[in-house]
């Protein structure tokens, strides 16, 4: 029965049963149980962003054209009844003039009623379901029947599809659909807004309007985001019946992806529906025609239009590169197969072959996701055995219904994977097929047909059976069989490889950087490749290298361990690189790069042009005159050039650069000029200059006029190489052209005259020599037409002659005149050259008395009549020819008589006066006339010639040819008056000659004297004699025989001294003989035109042949040789026909300085740190002026430095080997920072050879502890057992930096009591560890956190100490405290009193309680405080029990009294009871101390001393006794207990070490073995300390290893604000990343950075500007760039495009060693976003892809290339030089990673080796306290114990006290657990042990205690 029941506007309809209850109130209470109906409709959500999930979660593609492809699925299943043309649209509208971007789908489909789009609205509403209220066509579903590849088109299947892609695409959709028997047009509408509008107005949202209209009627669009419509409507009127989906709302990323990637998302459409498209055959592109079909009439075409561009349109049917089509035309077979899967399961499949052919892999590439690059296809021929051509794709991909699911591809089934064991094909076959499997829809897939949910299972069920397609016609047969033979034979019909014959070897390549692919490599001679047969030695080309390579084979190389001819699809070639003149390098390249078609003569063409284009010579013009002839002499001063060169090939073309050939780019050519002057120090350079040629100027050198100094000179003009300035290329010289030419001075300009040589006189000749210099200077000769005048008053002067050579002089100059005396007189003489500029000079003379010259002889008669034998007299005097009497020394005048005539009889004597040393004066003659006398007087000699007789005086030298005999010599005798004697036998006898002994009488008679035999050698003078003795007389003649040469015969040539040279010494001396050896003495100065020299390496550049007229030699001087190695040399002497060979050993010249080897860059300090070896050792060589290495040993070496520079090891003399060698060895330097000098000095032959100077720049050690800095808070109070205020401790470096990476383990801090002299630390010091440091932060800093304050009041030090190394510690200053109490706690006693006994009776000694006792204030630590309080103190009297009233009182009958406190103590006095007092008898009371103190905000604790109340005096004194027994056994009792339970506490602890100890070395040991070291069982330290110094010792070699370094000259460090500089800020691992960016910020790297500008400005000002700096507090950081930023081709985390090349951030590849944050701003400044990336092309690509969608940067490529970030490369300027050519400029690379793996060993082990000797410590003290245990002292201790707690409790029994409850000495109970114990109260409960320990064996317990209250502190 229902009612119905009406209340406010509400029906209610309730069914019998049901109670309708109305409330008042929502929390109104019921009356019974009630039901609520609800509704749980899902969320809108559920539909508009259904796909976001169903696409994002399925792989990491972009969904969107998945979601197309549902849209694409509905329009087929909706034109699958069309017999005509099945048309389906895609309009992306994009033109914003038309509205909002928008997207529709249309098609020419059946269309939808009305009741099929509210279907189609209806999420999941599937086809099978579409039935009850959903009715539709649809209802009563029909499977199509099956059709080749299930192309049926019934794939518009779940009811999801359309709905999720729609809403994924965008915002909103408008389905369009008119059916072909309805008139009207149906519309509906869905968004997301109108969702949320109806939400928010709690209305339906599951509900909406469809809207039915006229075709063609746009009235309903109104908003103009939607003025596209209005052109999609008017297109209606001609349609049958269509659908169209529009969405609006496009997301904006989808719209960017379908402009960006037009071609990418069409050609995936096209893959998806290729079989719909083309058929079950696909797309044969290479058949010849197509076949008519149902497919042939679907067209699916997808239009973009966009404002004020064309519309892009695409027909899938013509897309021809989608991966199916590839697939297809790529195969060169294909395999078919079938299988029926449970019941109507089908799968058709199809597996497709790609051959290799030639030199590749035909299997085709996924152009969109390119599994690699397609330059680099042919790369990976050679690594076949790694990859293969499927690479790691499967092999199949899976349709549905014909329809590609795309994330679901099967990798291959049992029967077609590869084999374990070589089957029919090789192994690489099977990566050369491709396949595709066809199902129909009984395998199910996920909603958005992305997925398929179990096919592959079903398919490799073992039920599963496969059978063969062939020809239409399954066939049951063995399908894997029949594939292995299909395989087979497609291989050996279609693969296409190449043949390796002429096997060699099998070789390991250690260039391959990948260990396991360098072996094995077997290497070939030959191979046969595409019909063709390439051998070693061939000349080829290659193909897509870069560069291009000319080369000749070299061999072959093939992977694999072969040994004979093989067939294989690649290898490598090694290639010389032709021509080898240019390029002395080998390649090895893939064998595909080789260029088929190139032939060998185009080769050789290309060789033969590159070598014809290098530069071949220079040609030298002189525009402006003053050209410069070879060896021209000029003189001083006269001006040469200007100069224009042109550079020449062998084809005479003028260049300015190196070809620029496609080997590399091209380089510059310059011409450097030199002027070179040899002098006989050497070689110096005076000019040097280089040009380089520009757009308008050639290579242009100007005019040169300062050239005067006098000597031989070159003029060497050279090519250069720009950049570097190499003179070669290639190993080639580049061209060059030398003049040499001579200065000699020039005309003369002045004069002076040189010292005369005195003394002067009348008539006697005299020179004047002249010093004539030309205008620089230079002596120089006088002109032939300058005659000199001599001027002098009172004088007569004149000349012989004036010599003009180089030597001038004025020759015979004669003074005459009147002088006074013999003393001379004075005369100023001047001398004057016309034409000079300075022409005249004035000297003095002193002019004397000249040479005798006349006698005036007296009497002057010329006649004298003198008798025969009488004397006469004269009077002489002697006179100069100017007539003045003249003196000189041995002046004798002789007179004598001269001649004789007879004339009738008469004699007429001649008397002559002369003086004989003065043949000028001529004699006086005298007359005298005497009688003739016939005696032999006269002897003369002829020689007789021909006809002629000539006579021979006495004396005379006769020159005759040596080796010849003088005839025809007779002699004649006359008497005095000169009548002839005749000769006979009597006089014949009396003569005699010397030169023979034999004489023929014969011929002397007639008046012949014997033959004279002439000397072979010209040094042999023949003296002859002939003399007469009879009684009158005693007559000889002489004469000397001097041999002359005869006519040249040879020439001979000799040294002075040894056949030795020393190179720059001379040669001289060549002599001309005759046929005896005998020098020539006819020859004259000019027969030295005639000599000539010559030798291998002579250098005639100093070469003089002078004639030596004293000797009658030719002297050839300056004879060298050029620099060169030493050894023998051979001298060629040719002079006229005649010819003489010297042989010469060259050595090297004398050492004149020393050079220091293997240290090129003297000239810039040596960067080294203080303390450090130098890089490498100090070895000098001897050599001479010319650089030769001079072998000269026992040469002492010695270095020189200042006092404050120490060397290590110290200064010592080293000698110089037989090689005159010295190796000084590896030294350290110990100086304080700046730069030092290290002079080396040596001397040979006494003199100092020039040496060079070593500058150093020492640096601060930043790993050198010298001090340790602490921080903590110094206005802190030390509270006794309180913790430390934190000490941050760090290690100060020398350079004034915190050192880093310090083992915490080696800091420690030590503390004790006292303070102690000078910086000695006592030797019971607390050591204390450091904490750890929180987060890692504050690297360097080491804390020490939460460290106790000792316990006792008083003065401590503190110390902290960093262990350096085994023995040397580093200690900090000494910090001295001063501790203080803590906070009061307690009130206590000086000492414990005994406990009190007394009693009510009148004796007041009996009622005493206390008689004295000072109680103090202490803290938890028993220090006393509380000295600045002030109150007092109440004592009152507690029962222990609760229960008792009975309460003794005062005496007074007072229950408390109050003492006063001051000064942190009060006295108690005299405390007594009342007489009678209350109390029971036997009974203990509590005597509580209670203090009460104002100041304190918290109470103390009070003292508690219990005490015994007696009513008997007797039985007081009874228990008084006991009581005091009872106390005494207390304290022992206690201190037993105390004693035993801190052994046992300590025996705990020990085990708790030794659990720990082994834990720990059980951890180590494990971590060691996964450092591959294993612990042996035994010997473990020995071992462990072994391989400690094994490991140590390969950590020193790996950091001694070299390694790339910066040799740039850091900045000193002498401030914390200056970093350095920015070259050794970083380190870079990788050597061609550190060059390309080292390359790219040389301009930086010399540039200094600081923390302050401050910093900056002063470096600056010192270095006078010099020097860049940057200082960081001035950079802006905003602009700086994220290091976290992702790679531009990452979006979101995945990739927009696959990049090539391996790219990276350049800033990635730097480590920083210190100041990470700071380094981190420096770099991301000047590198920016700047990425490295492995080549130019990889680059290339790499900024093509990501300039599409954002800015690119800066491009660096491993190989030194660069792209700048304006797309800019090319050029010298984008290309990095070699790492040589840096020079030092580059960052350095960090230390090995062996060196850190060796680090983490060494401290592993040393961790270890700790541990082991802990472990052993604390098990053997457990060993020995356990041991303890059981001593017979510890058993009696024992057993006195329980003697004591037996006698005890008898006592208490006495006492009348319960057991259990036994009385502490401070009053509290024994089995209480007592007041919480301190760390400090367990260390003392320690020393009481070890006390006891010691004192309680003596067995006497009251001696050895300690007394109560006594604090007993721990060492």
């Amino acid at each position: 029965v229902t009612k119905l029941f009406s209340c406010s506007g509400f029906i209610i309809t309730l069914a019998e049963g049901v109670t309708l209850y109305l409330l008042q109130s929502v929390d109104q209470t019921l009356l019974s149980a009630t039901k609520e109906r609800i509704d749980f409709l899902p969320h809108y959500d559920t539909l508009i962003k259904s796909g976001m999930y169903e696409y994002y979660a399925s792989e990491g593609q972009n969904p969107l054209p998945f979601a197309f492809a549902e849209l694409i699925d509905n329009s087929l299943s909706a034109t699958s009844r069309n017999t005509g043309i099945r048309s389906i649209q895609i309009k992306l509208l994009f033109d914003e003039s038309q509205g909002k971007p928008a997207v529709a789908v249309i098609d020419n489909g059946r269309g939808m009623t009305s009741k099929q789009l509210n279907n189609w609205a209806v999420y999941r509403l599937s086809k099978f379901t579409r039935q009850g209220d959903f009715e539709s066509d649809h209802s009563g579903y029909v499977r199509p029947p099956p059709v080749p590849r299930s192309l049926n088109s019934d794939i518009s299947y779940f009811g999801v599809g359309g709905k999720q892609a729609v809403f994924f695409i965008g915002q909103s959709a408008r389905m369009i659909s008119k059916p072909a028997d309805s008139h009207d047009v149906h519309e509906l509408f869905l968004s997301k807004e109108d969702f949320e509008k109806k939400e928010k107005n709690k209305e339906a949202i599951y509900s909406g309007y469809i809207r039915n209209r006229k075709p063609s009627d746009s009235a309903h669009i109104t908003s103009d985001d939607e003025r596209f419509l209005h052109n999609l409507i008017m297109e209606e009127r001609d349609k049958k019946s269509f659908t169209a989906v529009v969405v609006t709302g496009v997301q904006p990323d989808h719209m960017q992806y379908l402009k960006n990637y037009f071609n990418l998302w069409t050609r995936q459409l096209a893959h998806i529906y290729h079989y719909y498209i083309h058929g079950p055959k696909g797309n044969e592109t290479n058949a010849t025609m197509k076949e008519a079909g149902p497919f042939n009439n679907i067209d699916i075409e997808i239009l973009m239009f966009e404002k004020g561009k064309v519309p892009r349109m695409v027909n899938l049917r013509e897309i021809k590169d989608d991966m199916q089509t590839l697939y297809i035309n790529s195969a060169a077979d294909s395999f078919e197969f079938k299988s029926h899967v449970e019941g109507e399961g089908i799968v058709e499949g199809i597996i497709r072959y790609h051959p290799f052919l030639y030199d590749k892999e035909t299997y085709p590439d996924d152009p969109c996701f390119p599994s690699r690059l397609k330059d680099d296809d042919d790369d990976d021929d050679c690594f076949v055995v790694e990859k293969g051509a499927r690479g790691k794709r499967h092999i199949f991909e899976c349709f549905w219904n014909g329809r590609l699911i795309p994330y679901t591809s099967v990798e291959d089934f049992d029967w077609c994977a590869p084999p374990k064991k070589r089957g029919l094909a090789p192994i690489e076959c099977y990566n050369r097929i491709s396949g595709a499997l066809f199902t129909n829809d009984k395998f199910q897939v996920s909603t958005n047909k992305l997925t398929f949910m179990d096919l592959e299972l079903k398919l490799k069920e073992k039920n599963t059976l496969f059978t063969r397609v062939f020809n239409g016609q399954e066939q049951r047969m063995k399908i894997d069989r029949e594939f292995a033979l299909w395989l087979k034979d497609c291989h050996e019909k279609y693969d296409k490889q190449i043949k390796f014959t002429l096997f060699k070897e099998i070789i390991t390549r250690t260039d391959l950087t990948s260990k396991r692919m360098q072996s094995p490599w077997a290497t070939y001679s030959a191979i046969e490749w595409d019909g063709k047969t390439y051998r070693t030695g061939q000349l080829v080309k290659t193909i897509k290298t870069l560069p291009i390579f000319y080369g000749s084979i070299l061999k072959f190389f093939l992977y694999g361990d072969h040994d004979g001819d093989v067939y294989a699809t690649g290898g490598e070639v090694q290639l010389a690189l032709e021509p080898q003149a240019l390029y002395d390098e080998i390649k090895i390249i893939p064998i595909s790069k080789l260029d088929r078609a190139m032939s060998e003569k185009v080769v050789k063409k290309y060789i033969e042009d590159e070598m014809a284009r290098l530069p071949d010579r220079l040609s030298v013009t002189w525009p402006e005159g003053d050209e410069l002839l070879p060896n021209e002499i000029k003189l001083a001063g006269t001006p040469i050039g200007a100069l224009r060169i042109e550079i020449l090939n062998k084809k005479g073309e003028a260049m300015q650069k190196l070809p620029g050939t496609s080997h590399g780019g091209s380089k510059k050519l310059l011409v450097e000029l030199k002027v070179i002057l040899h002098s006989p120090v050497g070689n110096k350079e005076i000019i040097s200059h280089i040009s380089q040629h520009g757009g308008k100027w050639p290579y242009w050198f100007k005019k040169m006029e300062n050239i005067h100094k006098l000597g031989s000179y070159t003029l060497k003009l050279q090519v250069v190489l720009n950049e570097s300035n190499a003179d070669t290329y290639a190993g080639r010289p580049l061209p060059s052209k030398m003049f040499k030419f001579n200065i000699v001075e020039g005309k003369p300009e002045k004069f002076s005259v040189s010292l005369l040589d005195p003394p002067f006189r009348v008539g006697v000749p005299f020179n004047i020599p002249l010093d004539l210099q030309d205008e620089f200077g230079h002596p120089t000769q006088l002109a032939t037409d300058i005659e000199p005048i001599l001027e002098a008053s009172g004088l007569t002067l004149q000349y012989e002659e004036i010599s003009k050579g180089t030597n001038c002089v004025i020759k015979g100059v004669t003074a005459k005149g009147h002088v006074n005396n013999y003393l001379g007189k004075n005369f100023n003489l001047k001398v004057i050259l016309p034409g000079l500029k300075e022409d005249s000079q004035i000297l003095k003379i002193r002019l004397l008395p000249g040479p005798p010259r006349q006698l005036k002889v007296k009497p002057d008669s010329e006649i004298l009549k003198i008798e025969n034998g009488t004397s006469f007299p004269f009077q002489v005097e002697v006179l100069d020819e100017a007539g003045n009497i003249t003196a000189q020394p041995k002046l004798i005048v002789h007179c004598k008589v001269g001649y004789i005539l007879c004339i009738l009889a008469q004699a007429s004597v001649m008397a002559l006066t002369l003086i004989k040393n003065c043949k000028d004066v001529p004699p006086v003659e005298k007359t005298i006339k005497l009688l003739p006398s016939s005696h032999v007087a006269r002897l003369q000699i002829f020689s007789v010639e021909g006809q002629k007789a000539i006579q021979i005086k006495h004396q005379d030298e006769i020159n005759w040819i040596a080796g010849d005999v003088m005839h025809n010599l007779i002699f004649q005798m006359y008497d005095e008056g000169e009548r002839e004697i005749i000769i006979t036998s009597a006089l014949a006898e009396k003569i005699k000659v010397n030169w023979t002994p034999r004489i023929n009488r014969e011929q002397m008679i007639q008046g012949l004297l014997p033959d004279v035999k002439v000397p072979t050698s010209v040094k042999d003078v023949r003296y002859c004699l002939i003399t007469f003795h009879d009684d009158h007389v005693s007559l000889e003649s002489a004469f000397t025989v001097r041999p002359l040469p005869d006519e040249p015969k040879h020439i001979k040539c000799k040294l002075k001294g040894p056949n030795t040279l020393q190179m720059g010494e001379e040669l001289e001396n060549v002599m001309v003989t005759d046929q005896y050896g005998n020098q020539i003495q006819t020859l004259s100065a000019s027969c030295i035109n005639s000599l000539g020299v010559s030798g291998n390496g002579l250098d005639k550049s100093n070469l003089k042949t002078t004639w030596q007229e004293s000797t009658q030699t030719m002297a050839v001087k300056g004879i060298r040789f050029y620099p060169g190695p030493p050894g023998s040399k051979e001298l060629c002497f040719a002079w006229r026909e005649f010819s003489d060979f010297l042989r010469v050993n060259l050595t090297s010249g004398p050492p004149v300085k020393l050079h220091l080897m293997d240290w090129p860059e003297l000239g810039e300090p040596i960067a080294v740190i203080n303390g450090r070896e130098l890089q490498k050792p100090l070895i000098v060589q001897l050599c001479d002026q010319w650089e030769n290495p001079s072998p000269e040993p026992n040469v002492k070496i010695s270095l020189v430095k200042a006092s404050n520079l120490k060397i290590i090891p110290s200064s010592q003399q080293h000698k110089t080997d037989e090689n005159g060698r010295a190796n000084l060895g590896v030294i350290s330097i110990h100086a304080p920072r700046g730069e030092h000098t290290l002079q080396l000095k040596a001397s040979y032959n006494r003199n100092t050879l020039d040496c060079p100077i070593i500058k150093f720049n020492v640096l601060p050690d930043p790993e050198k502890p010298v001090c340790l800095n602490v921080k903590y808070d110094k206005n802190a109070s030390f509270a006794a057992g309180s913790t430390f205020p934190d000490f941050m401790v760090s290690v100060i470096s020398e350079d004034s930096n915190i050192i880093k990476n310090i083992n915490p383990g080696r800091v420690s801090m030590k503390m004790w009591e006292g303070q102690s002299s000078g910086n000695r630390v006592p030797a019971n010091v607390t050591t204390l560890g450091c904490s750890k440091v929180k987060d890692g932060k504050d690297e360097g800093f080491f804390y020490f956190r939460d460290k106790m304050v000792p316990e006792r009041v008083g003065t401590y030090s503190i110390q902290f100490a960093f262990a350096i190394d085994k023995t040397n510690i580093l200690s900090s200053e000494q910090i001295v405290i001063e501790v203080v109490a803590n906070d009061p706690v307690q009130l206590l006693p000086e000492s414990v009193p005994a406990t009190p006994v007394v009693s009510n009776v009148r004796t007041v000694a009996s009622r005493t309680l206390i008689k004295d006792l000072c109680l103090h204030i202490k803290d938890e630590y028993n220090n006393r405080t509380g000295n600045d309080l002030v109150g007092k103190i109440v004592a009152a009297i507690k029962s222990s029990s609760e229960e008792d009233t009975e309460i003794p009182v005062f005496q007074g009958k007072v229950k408390t009294i109050e003492f006063p406190f001051n000064r942190g103590s009060a006295e108690i006095v005299n405390l007594v009871l009342a007489e009678n007092s209350p109390g029971r008898d036997s009974t203990e009371y509590i005597l509580e101390f209670e203090a009460d103190l104002p100041a304190l905000a918290k109470p103390l604790e009070p003292y508690r001393l219990s005490f015994m109340f007696y009513n008997d005096f007797k039985k007081q004194q009874q228990m008084a006794t006991l009581t005091r027994e009872r106390d005494e056994l207390s304290k022992s009792i206690a201190l037993y207990r105390n004693m035993f339970d801190t052994t046992e506490q300590l025996i705990t602890e020990m085990k708790y070490q030794v659990q720990e100890a082994e834990t720990r070395q059980s951890h180590l040991k494990n971590e060691l073995k996964k450092h591959q070291i294993d612990i042996p069982q035994t010997s473990i330290l020995q071992y462990v300390d072994s391989f400690i110094k094994q490991k140590m010792l390969e950590q020193e070699g790996v950091k001694k290893s070299p390694r790339r370094a910066c040799t740039l000259s850091n900045y000193p460090k002498d401030n914390q604000d200056i970093l350095g500089k920015i070259a050794h800020l970083a380190q870079i691992e990788d050597d061609k990343a550190a060059k390309v960016i080292s390359w790219h910020m040389a301009s930086d790297m010399d540039c200094v950075v600081t923390l302050t500008t401050a910093a900056a400005r002063r470096i600056f000002d010192e270095t006078q500007g010099r020097q860049q700096v940057l200082p960081l507090d001035s950079v802006y950081k905003k602009t700086l760039p994220d290091w976290n930023r992702t790679l531009p081709h990452l979006r979101n985390g995945r990739n927009h495009f696959r990049p090539i090349g391996n790219p990276v951030f350049a800033r990635d590849l730097l480590t920083f060693p210190e100041n990470v944050e700071h380094c981190q701003i420096v770099f991301g400044m000047l590198l920016g976003d700047t990425i490295i990336i492995d080549n130019l092309d990889a680059a290339n690509h790499y900024r093509k892809e990501v300039v599409k969608i954002t800015h690119c940067p800066t491009l660096l490529t491993r190989e030194g290339d660069r792209i700048r970030s304006n797309g800019k490369f090319g050029g010298l300027q984008n290309k990095a030089p070699p790492m040589d050519k840096l020079r030092g400029m580059v960052f350095g690379a960090p230390m090995p990673k062996l060196y850190s793996t060796l680090s983490g060993q060494i401290d592993l082990l040393q961790q270890y080796r700790t541990a082991v000797v802990k472990l052993h410590s604390v098990n053997q003290d457990l060993h020995l306290q356990l041991q303890s245990l059981n001593t017979p002292e510890m058993q009696k201790r024992k057993q006195e114990l329980a003697e004591q707690e037996k006698s005890l409790k008898l006592i208490e029994e006495k006492l009348g006290m319960r057991v259990g409850h036994h009385l502490r000495v401070d009053g509290s109970q024994i089995g209480d657990p007592g007041p919480p114990c301190s760390i400090g109260s367990q260390l003392r409960a320690l020393a009481v042990a070890s006390v006891l320990a010691t004192g309680l064996v003596e067995g006497s317990v009251q001696k050895t205690l300690t007394p109560p209250g006594t604090m007993i502190n721990s060492p």
